[in-house]
């Protein structure tokens, strides 16, 4: 079976609509960045430390304009047309695993993260951090599902997306970094964070996508700049509640570019009043490190 028999194999089942919604603006909540500080984030702005709570997640992305037969593409096509291109994406290599994220319309620096293979992390104007110097650290690696994930265990992740939906489900983290839906066993989150910020292998990405294109609910809600807008339910927010993950997603890179929600490579996430465009890279290239 090649590609596009295969999307259109997975295609043929029925497509979930979700609900058309107004996003709100939250008070913001906060938190010092200390340690490992809990996965699950409240509504931040620029300039303001995150806080504890029991929130969600959301992700962003960027491409052109897929249709179907001159339709406009449903959700779960843009999510597998993804899929196809991120099988066939070179990985790339390097010393360290780049991530930036940038507030758009806000006057705020970029958040950045240099993560080695040996799991030592350098990071810049994250919540907490000195203005505008880079700094070890300690004791913070790239997580997964409320516990630490290597380069190599990501590097082994099942290709499969039925396989790597029940590895999420069966994987144990720390319920004090989890979401409520990730503890009951929702694989939403996790899959997002994999095609996000985390440093995996294009075959595990695909997986991914295909594994969110079955996703209940998911929707495309037209072309903005740079891509397609995708909407998901909050697998944690209430059935009445009025708050989605947004995406805006490139087929043709399979890579965000910008984002509702940050998602943290130490774990943690927060929902954003602002999109937040992300960036992610292999360098061999650290800045210049202020040592405690």
């Amino acid at each position: 079976m090649n590609d596009l028999e295969e999307i259109a194999t997975l295609l043929s089942e029925p497509e979930p609509s979700a609900g058309a919604v107004a996003r709100g603006r939250a008070r913001l909540q906060q938190r010092a960045r200390a340690g490992r500080a809990g996965r699950r984030l409240g509504w931040f702005v620029p300039g303001v430390a995150l806080a504890a709570a029991g929130a969600v997640a959301a992700v962003v992305f960027a491409t052109g304009a897929p249709t179907n037969g001159g339709a406009p593409a449903t959700g779960k096509e843009v999510l597998l047309m993804a899929a196809v291109t991120a099988e066939r994406t070179p990985e790339g290599s390097g010393t360290y695993w780049h991530v930036t994220r940038q507030w758009l319309g806000a006057d705020h620096p970029s958040m950045e993260s240099w993560t080695r293979r040996d799991g030592r992390r350098w990071t810049r104007d994250l919540p907490g951090d000195p203005a505008d110097v880079v700094i070890p650290a300690s004791g913070q690696t790239l997580s997964l599902k409320g516990a630490e994930v290597s380069f190599e265990e990501l590097e082994g992740l099942p290709t499969d997306p039925e396989e790597l939906k029940a590895w999420i489900v069966a994987r144990k983290g720390e319920e004090a970094d989890m979401s409520a839906s990730e503890i009951r066993g929702d694989p939403t989150l996790t899959l997002l964070a994999l095609i996000t910020d985390l440093p995996t292998p294009a075959e595990v990405r695909s997986a991914a996508f295909r594994a969110l294109a079955a996703t209940p609910g998911v929707e495309n809600m037209g072309p903005v700049e740079g891509g397609q807008r995708v909407r998901f339910p909050d697998p944690d927010s209430d059935p009445d509640s009025d708050q989605d993950i947004e995406l805006v997603i490139d087929p043709d890179k399979a890579r965000v570019v910008r984002a509702n929600l940050i998602l943290v490579d130490d774990g943690g996430m927060a929902f954003s009043a602002e999109f937040i465009s992300v960036t992610t890279e292999w360098t061999d290239q650290l800045p210049p490190v202020k040592e405690s």
